[in-house]
C-alpha cells in the first residue's frame, strides 16, 4: 500500500489509455479524418501532454480542436505537426489577421467574422490556401447560420480569394439519448436538413466541401452522421457522450483517475449528523472516514450521501460512499465493514475500477464537467 504523503489529492493521467480510446474512434470508421477536440485544458487533462501523446498514437490525428485564441497560440508554439481548428472563431479583426497569418483552421457561424475576414484578406496573404469551416444551424440553436445565410456566406466564401477549402459543419444537440423517441427524432431532423444543405452547394459551385457533423455521441451512435471529419471529444478520455451508458460500458478506458487520502477516522454515535447542515444523521454507531478532497480541489459539492467512492485498503479496493456534504477540503464516507481501513489509505473518486459517468450520475452532472473542474490544488502525474 502506497503511503507517500506528499500528495493529498492527485489525478493519475493513463496517457496508453488516451492513445487506445483514439483507437476506438477508428474502429467506428476506416476511413474520416480525425479532429482530436482538446479545448477546456484537455477535458481537464493537460492540453500540451495530452495533445503530445495523440501525435504519438499508432491512430493518426488530423488536427485538433480548441476553442479560444489562446488556447490556440499554446498548441500553435507546442508545433505538433498537427493542424489547428479554433472551433468558435475569430471575434474581432486582430484575431482574425493571427489566425491567417498563422495558417490556422477557424469557424466561421456568424455574417460579421465573413465581413471580418473579407477585410483582413484584402490587405494580409496567406501563407497558403486557408482552410475554413463554416457552421450550419441545423436546430441546436447555439452557433451557426440558417440555412438562407449559409448559402450566401458560401457563395462568397468560395469566391474568397485566399480561401482554398471549405468544411461545411453543424453539431447535433440530441445525440447523446439515441434510445429516446424526441431526442432520436431531433438527430434524424437535424441530419436531414444538414443533408438537404449539401444537397444545394454544387448549384453554387462545383466544387466538393468538407462535412464534418460527428461528436463523440454521433461517432458512437450515430454511423449517418459520420462524413469526412469526426471530432471526437470526451470519448478520448474514457467518459460517455450517451445518456445511462458509462465509457468502460461502451469500450473506452478512463484516463484520469483521481486519488485522495485517508486523513482520520471517527465513531460517530447514533443519532448525531455529519457535516454542514447536518444533512446526514447516523440511524447507529457509525465509523467514518474524513478524506483530503473536496469542491476546493474540484471534486463536485452537489455530490450527495450514497455517492460511491473505493477505498484502497489492506484487503483490496473496497466500495464505499459519501456521508453528509462535501465540504472544500474533505468530504467523509463510510467505513462500516471496512474494519481493516486506515489513516493513509487511498480513496479513489472516479477512474479506475469506478467509472467517472456514474459518479457524475450521482453529482447530476455529468464527466465533462467532473474532468474540467479539477482544480490546480490537485497533483498531476502522467505516466
Amino acid at each position: 500500500m502506497n503511503k507517500d504523503l506528499r500528495h493529498r489529492a492527485w489525478a493519475e493521467i493513463d496517457l496508453q489509455a488516451l492513445q487506445a480510446n483514439l483507437g476506438v474512434v477508428r474502429q467506428h470508421n476506416q476511413d474520416a479524418g480525425i479532429t482530436a477536440v482538446i479545448k477546456s485544458n484537455g477535458y481537464g487533462h493537460g492540453m500540451e501532454t495530452v495533445a503530445q501523446a495523440l501525435v504519438r498514437a499508432a491512430t493518426e490525428v488530423e488536427r485538433f480542436a480548441v476553442a479560444t485564441v489562446d488556447e490556440a497560440v499554446a498548441l500553435s508554439t507546442l508545433g505538433t505537426g498537427k493542424r489547428i481548428l479554433l472551433l468558435q472563431g475569430f471575434s474581432d479583426a486582430e484575431q482574425a489577421r493571427y489566425l491567417v497569418e498563422s495558417d490556422l483552421e477557424f469557424v466561421i457561424h456568424a455574417d460579421y467574422q465573413l465581413t471580418i475576414l473579407k477585410q483582413v484578406l484584402r490587405s494580409h496573404r496567406p501563407v497558403r490556401p486557408l482552410t475554413v469551416w463554416l457552421k450550419l444551424d441545423t436546430g441546436m440553436h447555439r452557433l451557426g447560420l440558417t440555412k438562407s445565410e449559409f448559402l450566401e456566406a458560401y457563395q462568397q466564401l468560395m469566391a474568397l480569394t485566399g480561401v482554398g477549402r471549405v468544411i461545411v459543419m453543424s453539431h447535433l444537440a440530441c445525440a447523446d439519448d439515441p434510445e429516446d423517441f424526441t431526442a432520436a427524432a431531433n438527430t434524424v431532423e437535424q441530419l436531414q436538413r444538414f443533408d438537404k444543405v449539401l444537397s444545394d452547394l454544387p448549384a453554387i459551385d462545383s466544387r466538393q466541401p468538407g462535412r464534418s457533423l460527428a461528436a463523440s455521441a454521433g461517432i458512437l451512435a450515430w454511423p449517418d452522421s459520420h462524413f469526412d471529419h469526426l471530432r471526437p471529444g470526451i470519448m478520448l478520455y474514457g467518459g460517455s457522450p450517451l445518456s445511462n451508458v458509462t465509457g468502460l460500458e461502451l469500450g473506452l478506458q478512463p484516463v484520469m483517475t483521481l486519488r485522495a487520502r485517508l486523513i482520520a477516522i471517527k465513531q460517530v454515535p447514533a443519532g448525531e449528523s455529519i457535516g454542514y447542515g447536518a444533512t446526514y444523521t447516523c440511524n447507529r454507531p457509525t465509523r467514518i472516514g474524513v478524506v483530503s478532497i473536496g469542491y476546493g480541489d474540484g471534486y463536485p459539492r452537489s455530490a450527495p450521501t450514497g455517492t460511491p467512492v473505493l477505498v484502497a485498503t489492506a484487503g483490496g479496493y473496497q466500495r464505499s460512499c459519501l456521508l453528509g456534504r462535501v465540504s472544500m477540503d474533505m468530504i467523509t464516507i463510510d467505513l462500516e465493514g471496512l474494519g481493516d481501513a486506515e489513516v493513509g489509505d487511498e480513496v479513489l473518486l472516479w477512474g479506475e475500477s469506478l467509472s467517472a459517468d456514474e459518479v457524475a450520475r450521482f453529482a447530476g452532472t455529468i464527466s465533462y464537467e467532473l474532468f474540467c473542474q479539477v482544480t490546480s490544488r490537485v497533483s498531476f502525474i502522467y505516466d
